[in-house]
């Protein structure tokens, strides 16, 4: 995974616990924008119907559905219609 701060790659080896840092710029690495849920277009800007809301996204907390995003740091998260949509135009884009 990416630390959402600063891009670092971090390998993950074991769980991921709410004291966990980045190596390099010491943010909390169980939190709400390293997790495959977050989506800031969603309720509550998570796609976990399950999760309960977090106020601070970037804080560490105790969320038993966090999964550590595999996204490439810097990407802007897409809901899954605009990435649906996205993967339709891929597959029927016109060859030149």
């Amino acid at each position: 995974m990416r630390c959402h701060g600063c891009g670092t790659y971090i390998q993950i080896e074991e769980k991921i616990f709410r004291g966990d840092t980045c190596p390099k710029c010491s943010r909390p690495l169980h939190c709400c924008k390293n997790c495959t849920f977050y989506d800031p277009k969603a309720y509550h800007e998570c796609r976990e119907t399950q999760a309960e809301w977090v106020r601070d996204k970037e804080s560490a907390n105790f969320c038993d559905y966090f999964k550590p995003s595999q996204q490439e740091w810097g990407q802007e998260r897409k809901s899954s219609s605009e990435a649906a949509k996205e993967s339709l135009e891929k597959l029927f884009k016109k060859k030149s």
